[in-house]
């Protein structure tokens, strides 16, 4: 019952939600619910003081150096209020930028321009901070074969956004939801009664139901390494909260009959420890959650 009021609820915010998969909203319906937010029934300081139909312009100046990420975003942004806006890029997603840059310009009716200049702002302050700081950890671990994927610890609504500023910073995405992938944690395993009896019961259900998705297995010790081992059937291995000498031990006894990642206690100052263990993924649930804004501005310029 719970589920079906949120679907029912989803539909509400974005008229198209059923056609979706699963709960991946598109970038149009996801800009038309964050305008829909912020203007509400009416813009009134610009209805209020600037006459309709007035042209103007506006910079993206960046304010902070980092990875500028979020550019085609913000072109779609101001498209889908005015299609025939001139939006001219000087920088594009994935480029190193400098205080004192300009990313673009944007030339369109000044009521479209001050309707969309908060959201993106917000969207690309957002993710060129996600951006910088997958950026950063990428950077840490460059010499080692090692990947950093991202998880689920994301904002509502605004995931797409962010898994995409992390591949934009160099990162990789785990899954995007509940749907595109079966990863059993700790939770999954307990609750089922056992790894074994997860992992079967797991491949007995997707079989049964003719879904093809991965299935990963979160353990949290060697033995529990050995008993998936034993049992099989996965295509990757999550080794969670491995000091770097567990995890070498592991990956080493895995001998890459599966995919390995490591995840849990990771971060900057203890990264290559773990990259250097021959680990295949490293999971950062930080480089979404504890990112930082870029500064930005986007300043009008008379026409």
């Amino acid at each position: 019952m719970q589920l079906n009021n949120l679907l029912l609820l989803a539909q509400n915010i974005f008229p198209n939600f059923a056609d979706q998969t699963k709960d991946k909203v598109t970038t149009r319906e996801f800009i038309a619910a964050a305008l829909k937010e912020d203007i509400g029934n009416g813009d009134f300081s610009t209805l209020s003081c600037i006459a309709a139909h007035t042209k103007g312009k506006a910079v993206l100046k960046i304010k902070e150096d980092g990875i500028l990420a979020g550019v085609d975003l913000a072109r779609e942004i101001f498209h889908y209020l005015q299609p025939d806006a001139v939006f001219t890029a000087y920088k594009k997603d994935g480029d190193k930028v400098t205080n004192g840059e300009i990313a673009f310009d944007i030339v369109a009716d000044v009521h479209i321009i001050l309707q969309a200049e908060r959201l993106t702002l917000n969207c690309m302050q957002r993710m060129s901070g996600i951006a910088t700081l997958t950026n950063v950890y990428v950077a840490a671990i460059k010499d080692y074969k090692a990947q950093i994927l991202d998880t689920r610890k994301t904002t509502p609504l605004f995931r797409m956004q962010e898994k995409e500023a992390v591949r934009i910073g160099g990162g990789v995405n785990h899954r995007m939801g509940l749907y595109d992938m079966v990863m059993l944690k700790d939770n999954h395993i307990d609750f089922c009664g056992g790894i074994e009896k997860a992992i079967l019961q797991t491949n007995a259900y997707l079989k049964a139901n003719n879904l093809d998705l991965r299935i990963e297995v979160e353990t949290r010790t060697i033995d529990d390494v050995k008993r998936v081992l034993a049992v099989g059937n996965v295509a990757r291995i999550m080794l969670d909260n491995y000091t770097p000498a567990q995890l070498a031990e592991a990956v080493e006894l895995i001998d890459s009959r599966y995919e390995t990642e490591a995840s849990g206690g990771i971060n900057l100052s203890n990264i290559v420890d773990y990259a250097r263990t021959g680990v295949d993924y490293i999971s950062v649930g930080a480089i979404i959650h504890h990112a930082v804004s870029m500064d930005l501005s986007l300043k009008a310029e008379i026409l």
